[in-house]
């Protein structure tokens, strides 16, 4: 039983490493397309194509939140991984302190108290692991994703690359229409997660 729950515990364990590479491997490529976006951003800019470079804004700070957003996620399979580490380092304490209680009614048969003695720090020391394996890691980072790219933050990196190349749009974000669906958002919903690990610290 304890060999079967274990052996879904390292396959969770695997497959939450994997995940998070491949969460790491996306940011890191949404950053690069971002960059890009970038690039043709200042050419718009230079050629004074404003509508078309606000188009570039929108689609560099666009792939820019989704880079944090699988970073984030990167992070938080990061986080499960480890509890589910500590859940398999709990079960191999338990197994242990099945073992120590065996010698321990050896022991206590034999009145040893030298031997009784050295069970009882082995049990102490049992416990301990178990206390300090069970601290969980909060999880403080944000979940919101965000859908279409944030008004202010595009028309923040238009005013920047303008500023690099020395232009003056400050006309033209004066009468700039704002993009459709800027506000949208979306709350991860993270109840079924907290589920998971639960369960996970229960089997």
């Amino acid at each position: 039983m304890f060999s079967k729950a274990s052996d879904k515990l390292t396959d969770a364990l695997f497959q939450l490493k994997m995940s998070s590479k491949q969460m790491s491997r996306l940011s890191s490529k949404m950053e690069q397309e971002a960059e890009r976006e970038k690039s043709k951003l200042k050419k718009a800019l230079v050629e004074q194509h404003y509508d078309i470079a606000k188009v570039y804004a929108e689609n560099a700070v666009r792939k820019h939140n989704e880079s944090v957003n699988y970073l984030r996620m990167s992070s938080r399979f990061d986080a499960i991984g480890s509890r589910v580490q500590s859940a398999l380092q709990m079960k191999e304490a338990v197994k242990n302190i099945g073992m120590v209680s065996k010698d321990l009614e050896k022991a206590m048969k034999s009145m040893d108290l030298q031997k009784i003695e050295q069970v009882m720090s082995k049990f102490e020391s049992q416990f301990e692991d178990m206390d300090v394996r069970s601290i969980t890691m909060e999880n403080a980072m944000g979940n919101a994703v965000t859908l279409s790219a944030p008004e202010d933050q595009v028309n923040n990196l238009l005013k920047k690359v303008a500023d690099e190349q020395q232009l003056d749009i400050s006309a033209w974000l004066a009468n700039a229409p704002s993009s459709v669906g800027a506000s949208e958002s979306s709350k991860v919903d993270d109840e079924g997660l907290s589920r998971r690990l639960a369960a996970i610290r229960q089997s």
